[in-house]
This record gives structure tokens, sequence and C-alpha cells, in this order.
């Protein structure tokens, strides 16, 4: 991809306490690159690294990208990317037609938690979903009307995943798959209904 020996190089002058772009980030842009469109006003939710935002930023009307972690916002910021602290997009009221969000899936034993920054980037909570299910919950409110969500899920939780978003407002579809030697991803492409 054009421009990725820049990224790195920026990211890894800049970055430091911050998830690497991975398989799942690369997952997430893949889908994006296909979504996007000029027109869109786009929110990423948990930027990290700000890989994906990088990428989009000139491929759209408008970028924002938000995470909790402190040392991400001051890296999306040094890659040029307008970015905000907070927990997932609570306190912003605009409307976007395209989010974004590959949020952590991983339920941690208590054994594995070092309370850092990684932890919280890849700790999904209870069952895996339990911060997507929140995102969900919370982001309908940031969705303009015909507006589109992608998000990341891994085949370890999908299935509680699945059944959350059964019960819920949302449609969805799998729009990509990246198999890995001992997960599948996914990117889910959501609207309400």
């Amino acid at each position: 991809m054009r421009g990725l020996k820049e990224f790195h190089r920026k990211f890894s002058q800049n970055c430091q306490n911050v998830y690497e772009p991975a398989e799942d980030s690369e997952l997430l842009l893949e889908a994006a690159l296909v979504e996007i469109n000029e027109d869109d006003v786009v929110l990423e939710v948990g930027g990290g690294s700000g890989y994906v935002s990088y990428f989009l930023k000139d491929r759209c009307r408008y970028l924002l990208s938000t995470d909790l972690n402190p040392h991400a916002v001051k890296c999306m910021k040094k890659l040029g990317i307008e970015s905000i602290r907070t927990y997932l997009a609570r306190g912003i009221r605009a409307r976007f037609s395209l989010i974004l969000f590959n949020p952590p899936y991983l339920e941690l034993e208590e054994w594995e938690k070092k309370g850092d920054w990684l932890e919280i980037a890849i700790d999904g909570g209870k069952k895996g979903t339990e911060i997507s299910e929140k995102f969900l919950e919370e982001i309908r409110y940031n969705l303009s009307e015909n507006g589109r969500i992608i998000l990341i899920s891994s085949s370890h939780t999908h299935a509680t995943l699945e059944d959350y978003l059964e019960r819920s407002e949302y449609m969805w579809e799998i729009i990509k798959r990246k198999k890995l030697f001992f997960e599948e991803l996914y990117a889910l492409k959501l609207k309400l209904r």
C-alpha cells in the first residue's frame, strides 16, 4: 500500500505505549477502503496507532478518531489525524455516515491482566464482547440516517456477538474475512433497522 513505509517510520518515531497495527487493523482498513466515499463523515473509535485513519483521512469529507489511551491520541495527532481522548465516542454529539471500530475482543483471565494500556487495547471484557456490545448500544446516537458501521470480530467470540446482534436493532453482514493460523477475523457491516 502506498505510504505504508512512511506510516511505519512515523509510528516508530512517535508512538510508544500504543497497540501496534496487526491483522485486525489491516482487515478494518481493507473493509473501510471498499466502503468509504469522498462525501463520508467518518469516526474511527479506538483509533490506537492511527493506522486506519492515516490511510482514510484524505478519502472522505471529514475524519475524527478517538481513543482512551492518551499516548494513542498524541500519536495520532503527530500523524496529522484529528483525534480526541474519550471512551468510545462519549461526549461527541456529531453524527457520522461511516463509523469504524476494531474493538478489543479477547476475554483476559485475571492472571493475564497487567493494568497497562495494551491490556485496555485487547481486553474485550466479559465473553470478549462486552466492549463491542457497549459500543453498539451507545454509537447509534452518532450514526447519521443511512449511516454504516464497520466492526471487527473474531471467531473466538463471534458466536456471542452474533447472539447479541440478533436481538439488537442492527442489520448486519460479514463483508470481509481474514484467516489466521489461530483464528478467523470478520469485518461486519452494520446499519440500523
